[in-house]
C-alpha cells in the first residue's frame, strides 16, 4: 500500500511539473492583451414567464407569479462602446385570459382567453458609469413600441353527449342547463365550465349585438426594468417584469364603447414577469490572445552583454575590455601564444623561451632584473607578478637544513615547525604589499634569500 501511495504521489508530482512547464511555454508564446475597442455582434436572448391581464374582465390570478404562460426571443446589439445603450428586438408570444363571476349582476359573469403575438423594438439603458465595471449585477430600465394582435375568445357553452349546452349562471353560484324543464329552472342539471374558449367573442358581438367592429391590431409602449446577472464574458442572467400599455381597450372584449359590455374608461395593461438568459455569442472577447513566432523574453543586459564586442558575454568574460578586434580565447582573454603573461597583440617578442622572464612588452630579461623591479615599489609591478614569481621557483625548491629562523622572521612561521615554507613566504610577501609588515625591501630580499638557503 505504501508502494501504491508513492507511485500516486510521483505521478501527481510528475504531472504538476510538466502542466506547470505546460503553463510557462504557454504564457511565453501567447500573450493575452486588453482589447479596448471590441466589436459587439448582435446578442440572442431567451426568457420564459407569465402574462398577468389589467383591463375590464377581473383575472383569476391575483398572484403575479401565477398567469398565463408567454415566451420571448430577443435579439439586441450595443449601440456605443461603453455599452451604456442596447437596442432591442423582440418577438413575444403568449396567452392572457380573465374569469368573472358576480352573483347580483348576470352580465358580469364574463370570461375571456386571447393569443398574443407580439412584436417590438426598444432601447435598453444600464447604470454602468455609476456602478463599478465589473460588477456582477447591474440594473437596467428600457421603454420602446410594439405591435400587438390579439383575438379573443370565449367559454359559452359546453358539449355534453354531442349536444351543445349553453351556460346560465345561477343565483346560488353555480352554472345550468336550463333546457331541461321549461317550467321551473330550479330543477335543472347543473354543470361546469369546461374552459374550452370556442367561440370568437367579435364575431358574435357582430352576430348577436351589430358591435365588435374593433380591430384586433394595436400598438403598445412597453416599459421593462429588472436586474442583469452576470454568469460568464458571455452568458447573462435576466430577471424582469415589463408593462405593457397598450392602445386598445378590447383585448378582453370588453370596452367603453363598442361593446354589449360596458367597462370602464381606459385603455386595457398587459404584464410580463419574465427570467430569460443572454448570449453573447458572436462579440470580438474583451481579451485577445495573440500567438507569438517566437517567444519574448526579458533579458539582463549584464547577463547577455557582450561590452568589448569580443562574442564572449560579460557575464563568463575573464577579460572584460580587450580591445576591439583582438582575438580571443573561449574565456574572452587575448591569445598567448608563448604563455609568458604578455597577450599576442602586446607582445612584442611572440616567441620567447618557455619559463623565461619577461618585462611588460614580452621581452625577455634576466632574473635578477626581473627581482629588482619586483621588489621596487615604484615599479608599475603588480603583486599577481610577484606571486607569479615566487610560484614559478618554488615548485622546483627541494627543502635544505638551517640552523634557526632570524627573530625578524619568525612571525612568518605561522605553524611554528623551524621552517618558512612556500605558503608562509606568499603570505609574508602579501602582508607586506598590505602594509601588515614593518620589513624594508631589503629585508623581504633577505627573506627570499632565506628561504632559498632552507
Amino acid at each position: 500500500m505504501n508502494r501504491v501511495f508513492a507511485i500516486i504521489l510521483v505521478l501527481f508530482t510528475t504531472g504538476g511539473f510538466i502542466y506547470s512547464q505546460e503553463d510557462v511555454v504557454e504564457d511565453l508564446l501567447n500573450e493575452r492583451i486588453l482589447n479596448e475597442n471590441p466589436v459587439y455582434k448582435p446578442m440572442v436572448g431567451i426568457s420564459s414567464g407569465v402574462f398577468n391581464f389589467l383591463g375590464d374582465v377581473n383575472n383569476n390570478y391575483s398572484n403575479p407569479v401565477l398567469g398565463d404562460k408567454a415566451y420571448k426571443i430577443n435579439i439586441s446589439t450595443y449601440l456605443d462602446v461603453k455599452r451604456y445603450l442596447k437596442l432591442n428586438l423582440n418577438f413575444l408570444y403568449g396567452k392572457v385570459s380573465g374569469n368573472e363571476r358576480s352573483l347580483t349582476d348576470t352580465t358580469r359573469n364574463l370570461n375571456f382567453e386571447t393569443d398574443l403575438v407580439n412584436f417590438g423594438i426598444n432601447l435598453e439603458y444600464s447604470f454602468e458609469h455609476i456602478l463599478k465595471k465589473n460588477s456582477l449585477i447591474k440594473p437596467f430600465v428600457s421603454i420602446g413600441i410594439e405591435n400587438l394582435q390579439f383575438s379573443p375568445k370565449g367559454d359559452l357553452y359546453t358539449t355534453i353527449n354531442d349536444t351543445k349546452i349553453n351556460y346560465h349562471y345561477w343565483s346560488d353560484g353555480s352554472i345550468r342547463d336550463i333546457s331541461e324543464f321549461a317550467g321551473d329552472a330550479s330543477l335543472s342539471s347543473v354543470i361546469y365550465q369546461d374552459y374550452n374558449y370556442e367561440t370568437n367573442l367579435r364575431q358574435n358581438e357582430r352576430q348577436e349585438f351589430n358591435l365588435g367592429n374593433y380591430s384586433q391590431n394595436t400598438f403598445a409602449i412597453p416599459v421593462d426594468f429588472g436586474l442583469n446577472m452576470k454568469i460568464s464574458e458571455r452568458v447573462n442572467l435576466k430577471l424582469g417584469s415589463s408593462f405593457h400599455i397598450t392602445f386598445s381597450d378590447f383585448i378582453d372584449n370588453v370596452s367603453s364603447v363598442g361593446t354589449s359590455v360596458v367597462g370602464k374608461k381606459g385603455n386595457d395593461i398587459l404584464i410580463y414577469n419574465y427570467i430569460g438568459i443572454d448570449f453573447d455569442l458572436f462579440s470580438e472577447p474583451k481579451t485577445v490572445i495573440i500567438e507569438k513566432m517566437f517567444a519574448e523574453m526579458e533579458f539582463d543586459a549584464v547577463m547577455f552583454d557582450d561590452e568589448d564586442g569580443d562574442f564572449i558575454l560579460d557575464a563568463v568574460d575573464e577579460c572584460p575590455g580587450t580591445p576591439y578586434g583582438v582575438v580571443t580565447d573561449t574565456l574572452g582573454c587575448p591569445l598567448d601564444e608563448d604563455k609568458d603573461g604578455i597577450p599576442d597583440y602586446l607582445d612584442k617578442e611572440k616567441f620567447s623561451s618557455p619559463g623565461a622572464w619577461v618585462d611588460d612588452n614580452g621581452v625577455s630579461i634576466s632574473e635578477e632584473d626581473y627581482l629588482i623591479r619586483l621588489l621596487n615599489r615604484n615599479e608599475a609591478m603588480g603583486r599577481s607578478d610577484v606571486i607569479k614569481y615566487f610560484e614559478t621557483i618554488g615548485k622546483s625548491y627541494v627543502r635544505k637544513s638551517v640552523e634557526g629562523i632570524p627573530d625578524k622572521f619568525k612571525s612568518l612561521d605561522t605553524d611554528n615547525d623551524g621552517y618558512i615554507s612556500f605558503e608562509e613566504l606568499l603570505q609574508g610577501i602579501d602582508n607586506y604589499f598590505d602594509q601588515k609588515l614593518s620589513l624594508s625591501v631589503e629585508d623581504i630580499y633577505e627573506l627570499n634569500n632565506f628561504f632559498f638557503s632552507q
